[in-house]
């Protein structure tokens, strides 16, 4: 038996104090760049930040680099009420800047619900980590998967997980990377629909995904209810939703054979950073499997839609064909992890209620294809994320990655931009079509520690099209976006530059690896390399120029202050954007030594 206390062990003092001061240093950080706060200069890179009653001050040490980042030593913040020293406290300084931060009272509990659950998992990850990330230099794509500790860059409430108790956080989230085994469930086909990209089918994917024993034992089950198993759909559902959420919600379609809980499957799956997406560690090679999930994470509740699940294939075909036949593309090695098959599962009672409500999203899985039979010899993987990371010691990982690669960091920056960079900026000038390419959801292919090309995933529910005189199949509509014209290059500016480039240019520059002016060098470098590479795109690189002098800085945070529970309308997502201030392009300066192509 589980103990009350067994698995709150991290909940120590002293690594209370750290998660703290670690959290607290990013939330001063990322407040100042989205102008929630404004701390005021004391002289000599000296700040300080005074609350609305002015009882409480925070003071701090702190370089300004590009795009605003602030850049603070975590051991430089000191906090004082009324003149004596207290200790930091991440829940305290959100109650004391309430008034300034502009959440609402009504949501002001559950935002701090979340950021204790984002203090909970960085105490758990101070506690428990194993590698060193020089350590991680030799360990394999799940092990430095786990080893990741940040979370999203920009949030600071980014590991919420709010509906876990502590053991199903033991169980269920990537910071543990306990093994799960998916619990099996069959759904009539009155209420479950199959839909996959033409090359596969039904009985293609229960044969890789199921031993023969585990179909015949399923098929059993049926059976012996008297249940006939070609009225059904066998598929994997999270163990934390069977138990927490179907076996409740959908007890009528359980009492009536509708729903059929099987048993757990035999592989062992391994939780990813996206909480509710798992890797099959016994069979690397099979499919990745996501599942519905019913926890508010970062501003979401993790739900799946049986109703999108229907074009999800679709879409993954469509947008595969196109990257296939781009021979640019094709040529930079970029590719897809193509989300190949799904069942969905509706629920009558709920469904006139509104497709979008959170019961109508809590039974579908989808199948996505694993990155490793993408491998070749001498290859390996990481998630994009570990250029971020930095380890309990201070280490970063990305300047023992350069190191042990044995070329210069500009040398490898400029791999990096080529992998990652170009594909990117050819799908927005040649087709308009632009991803969320924050490191989460990519996967960098490396040989000898230096990134060659670029897998992209999380595709379906991710990608965007802009051009709106392609024709598309009517499953594949939906990814047509009708954007504003000012709004679609921000896709590069902010999502790119702002939430990913800002605080990998602030590590390279912070360790003395490489100088804030020579990243950004190299980023304008790549980006004219490609304009010189597309003469055909002159008209586009115009349009949309990366060169201007400043762009609109989007706020995620202001995001998710203003609505924790669902910061996007996904009817309508770029309407729920926040943007405040103008943020200086880091690239401008190099317009006119690197730009003939524009004039």
């Amino acid at each position: 038996m589980i103990t009350p206390t067994q698995n709150i062990q991290h909940l120590t003092k002293k690594n209370w104090d750290k998660a703290n001061a670690v959290l607290l240093k990013k939330t001063l950080s990322e407040f100042a760049h989205e102008l929630l706060i404004q701390p005021v200069s004391k002289g000599n890179n000296s700040y300080i930040v005074s609350s609305p009653d002015k009882k409480t001050e925070y003071t701090f040490e702190a370089t300004i680099l590009a795009l605003n980042h602030w850049s603070i030593p975590v051991d430089s913040i000191k906090r004082t009420i009324e003149g004596r020293n207290c200790p930091l406290r991440l829940l305290e300084f959100i109650i004391e800047f309430k008034d300034i931060l502009g959440i609402s009272s009504s949501l002001l509990p559950t935002y701090l619900e979340e950021i204790t659950s984002t203090l909970y998992s960085t105490a758990y990850k101070i506690a428990n980590e194993k590698y060193t990330s020089k350590d991680l230099l030799a360990l394999d794509y799940q092990i430095i998967e786990h080893a990741m500790t940040e979370g999203h860059p920009c949030f600071v409430a980014n590991s919420g997980k709010n509906g876990f108790n502590i053991d199903d956080f033991e169980a269920f989230s990537p910071e543990a990377n306990t093994p799960v085994k998916l619990l099996w469930i069959a759904g009539n086909k009155s209420r479950a629909t199959f839909t996959a990209i033409d090359t596969l089918d039904y009985q293609q994917v229960l044969q890789q995904e199921l031993s023969a024993e585990n179909i015949t034992a399923f098929e059993n089950i049926l059976k012996s209810q008297d249940l006939n198993s070609e009225d059904y759909y066998f598929f994997p559902v999270h163990p934390w939703q069977w138990f927490n959420k179907l076996a409740l919600i959908f007890a009528q379609d359980i009492a009536e054979s509708n729903l059929v809980c099987l048993r757990y499957g035999d592989d062992d799956y391994s939780a990813q950073q996206s909480i509710r997406t798992f890797f099959n560690t016994s069979s690397p090679e099979k499919f990745y499997a996501k599942t519905a999930l019913s926890v508010i994470n970062m501003g979401f509740m993790r739900g799946l839609s049986p109703y999108y699940m229907e074009s999800t294939p679709a879409i993954t075909e469509w947008v595969a064909n196109l990257v296939e036949n781009d021979s640019y593309l094709q040529q930079k090695g970029f590719t897809l992890l193509g989300e190949v098959a799904t069942i969905g599962y509706r629920n009558f009672l709920y469904e006139p209620l509104g497709r979008s409500i959170p019961h109508n999203k809590m039974l579908a899985t989808l199948w996505r294809e694993s990155p490793i039979p993408k491998l070749s010899e001498g290859q390996s993987i990481m998630t994009m994320a570990a250029l971020l990371h930095i380890d309990q010691s201070g280490s970063a990982f990305i300047v023992d990655l350069i190191e042990k690669s044995g070329i210069s960091a500009k040398s490898w920056i400029n791999h990096y931009l080529d992998a990652y960079l170009s594909p990117l900026l050819h799908c927005f000038y040649e087709h308009e079509m632009v991803f969320m390419p924050h490191g989460e959801n990519l996967i960098l292919i490396l040989e000898n520690h230096i990134p060659i090309k670029a897998i992209m995933k999380d595709i379906t529910e991710e990608v965007m099209l802009f051009n709106g005189q392609i024709p598309l199949p009517e499953k594949v509509k939906r990814i047509h976006i009708d954007m504003k014209e000012p709004l679609k290059i921000l896709c590069i500016f902010n999502d790119i530059f702002q939430f990913y480039f800002r605080f990998l240019s602030a590590i390279l520059s912070e360790s003395k690896t490489l100088s804030e002016e020579d990243f950004w060098s190299a980023v304008a470098d790549c980006i004219h390399q490609y304009q010189l590479s597309q003469p055909h795109l002159h008209e586009q690189f115009k349009k949309y120029d990366l060169f201007v002098s400043e762009f609109d800085s989007c706020c995620l945070n202001r995001l998710q202050l203003r609505n924790n529970k669902q910061m996007l309308d996904l009817a309508d997502p770029p309407e729920s954007l926040q943007f405040v201030g103008k943020l200086k392009n880091p690239i401008a300066v190099f317009s006119e030594t690197l730009n003939p192509v524009l004039d």
